[in-house]
């Protein structure tokens, strides 16, 4: 179930429910429930005593298996571009992709994993709902490229996008988790650098905060899969010593002012959701018009689970009318 309202009339209990509103379910096979595939989620969080290459290769096998129906099931296209120093681009289309639009995509995966691979049903998905191409950056990883290296890809990506011709009105960053981390550094630089920035923005269950100070680290542990020690540790792998209040590193530590729409989309059941509502009433407080939703019930990057939760195509159905009615314009 979506909400529609702010973060922080969602912690007001007096809140009117009755004004919630029950999207209609897509017609999708659902394997389990979100409450019992939520186990199953937390039965392959990888041990970090394994070697990292063990635990890329698991979570890239696991999370090609969950997307595996809607990545079989598809007519699309990939292309694979060289975008700078390494650093690649895939081109993800459908028959029904406008060539002039484009979904900038950015994976999650804590910036230390992931890949276009591991989430290429999702790609496919956000292509089919925004009737856009996506170009999704398989950016540098840490603990071999620690951080600002991934902010710098998503730069230098956008960069390339805009230097082949597509102008910023026809590009939608979109970043899941770490992803979405990249969205909000990858604008706050563009502004900064005085580079042309895109209409809006799309990020779905964004790492806001490195510090993660918010109430729901403690109160939604074991209501998600991810656990906060498995956060924590991101400050040691890919900030690697540097400032955590970094503005990109943590976005709510920056300047906001200036950047373009925002759309957010969080659930109740994440340890991340205090934090990404700091961040989303700072961002309206500075004048950033912000299309926040938070999903009843439902867990970290839940988005990237459609074939699994029924929501998780919800949500990517509401995100790709949002792209699609900025991307039209």
């Amino acid at each position: 179930m979506r909400v529609d309202r702010s973060f922080a009339e969602k912690a007001n209990p007096s809140y009117p429910h009755h004004l919630l509103s029950k999207l209609t379910q897509p017609n999708i096979m659902i394997r389990e429930s979100p409450e019992d595939f939520l186990a199953t989620l937390k039965s392959h969080v990888p041990d970090p005593k394994q070697p990292l290459a063990a635990i890329r290769q698991d979570l890239s096998a696991f999370y090609a298996g969950m997307q595996e129906q809607t990545v079989m099931g598809s007519d699309h296209h990939i292309e694979g571009v060289s975008i700078a120093n390494g650093l690649r681009g895939i081109w993800v289309s459908l028959p029904e992709s406008l060539t002039e639009r484009v979904v900038l995509f950015f994976h999650g995966g804590c910036f230390t994993t992931g890949s276009t691979d591991s989430h290429l049903g999702l790609c496919i998905r956000l292509a089919r709902a925004s009737r856009a191409r996506v170009f999704s950056v398989d950016y540098r990883l840490a603990p071999e490229h620690t951080f600002p290296v991934a902010v710098e890809d998503a730069v230098s990506a956008y960069r390339f996008l805009l230097s082949r011709g597509y102008g910023p009105h026809h590009i939608v960053p979109v970043g899941i988790s770490a992803g979405g981390n990249l969205v909000l550094s990858l604008l706050i630089s563009a502004r900064d650098y005085g580079i042309p920035l895109p209409l809006a923005a799309v990020c779905m269950s964004p790492v806001t905060d490195m510090l993660f100070p918010g109430e729901s680290m403690e109160k939604n542990r074991g209501r998600d899969w991810l656990t906060p020690e498995q956060l924590h540790a991101i400050r040691t792998v890919y900030l690697a010593g540097r400032d955590v209040r970094d503005p990109l590193a943590s976005p709510v530590h920056a300047r906001l002012a200036g950047l373009p729409r925002l759309y957010v989309q969080a659930g109740t059941h994440e340890l991340l959701v205090s934090d990404i509502g700091a961040f989303v009433d700072k961002a309206r407080w500075a004048g950033v018009p912000v299309q926040a939703e938070i999903w009843e019930g439902m867990y970290h990057a839940w988005q990237l689970f459609a074939e699994q939760v029924p929501e998780g195509q919800e949500a990517i159905v509401q995100a790709g009318a949002f792209i699609e009615s900025v991307l039209s314009r």
